[in-house]
């Protein structure tokens, strides 16, 4: 079960969120807040995993608020105005909904949502389990993907997705993630950062040069930042 809060300055507006969250039933709702102050007290009271967000509030917006946070839940911003959806996609948040939000959209965001959750939890619940070394799952179209390690040649960023390029495939596959995140996935002696921008399978790299590194059928850079990664991977 998802535990999530609901904020919103207007009481319609909430009603109508409980109303459609009543809809899903791996939501329960733990309250109902008319701003970022009683919000806070909740997060601090219980634990919250998904919060529905107004942008525009008295006092503390919602973007204001998701920035004060140092250990964010997942959020879906649903508001009046789209001119804050690249300043909300920059928050990392799950969605952002535009008002007046159709039920099916509402349900498009919380699918996203419940994935995460989902994978998440699956993580944890594995966590004292030997690792999968041969795979990893990616959410790709509101779906867990299964990927072998060894198809994967390197990863690139792209903005607040990453994309898999694989030996068993021209087209990359594109998931919502962090080059962060999907770096702790790989088991660090078959992948190595070189780049704030790359990840590449070790098996794959063909040759080291001083300021790049050689990949089948393609070159890329090595920044600054990660040679250490490269020398302690010569040395090896």
């Amino acid at each position: 079960m998802i535990n999530c809060i609901a904020v919103d300055d207007e009481k319609p507006a909430l009603d109508l969120l409980e109303n459609n969250i009543s809809k899903l039933p791996y939501l329960q709702l733990v309250a109902k807040c008319r701003n970022a102050i009683e919000a806070m007290d909740v997060i601090r009271q219980q634990k919250i995993d998904l919060l529905f967000l107004d942008i525009q509030m008295p006092g503390i917006t919602g973007l204001q608020f998701v920035q004060t946070m140092s250990a964010k839940p997942m959020i879906i911003f649903i508001t009046a105005y789209d001119k804050y959806a690249l300043d909300g996609f920059n928050l990392d948040v799950i969605d952002y909904l535009v008002k007046p939000v159709p039920l099916d959209r509402f349900i498009k965001a919380c699918n996203k949502a419940y994935d995460l959750f989902a994978f998440h939890n699956k993580n944890t619940a594995e966590i004292n389990l030997p690792p999968a070394a041969d795979h990893i799952f990616v959410n790709v179209d509101y779906s867990m993907l299964k990927l072998e390690l060894n198809d994967i040649v390197f990863i690139e960023a792209a903005r607040d997705n990453v994309r898999i390029h694989l030996c068993t495939s021209q087209q990359p596959v594109t998931t919502r993630m962090s080059m962060k995140i999907i770096e702790d996935k790989l088991p660090a002696n078959k992948f190595i950062r070189i780049h704030k921008s790359y990840i590449v399978a070790v098996k794959f790299i063909s040759i080291i040069k001083k300021d790049s590194i050689v990949l089948p059928n393609i070159e890329l850079p090595l920044g600054d930042n990660y040679r250490e990664n490269i020398k302690l991977l010569t040395r090896s």
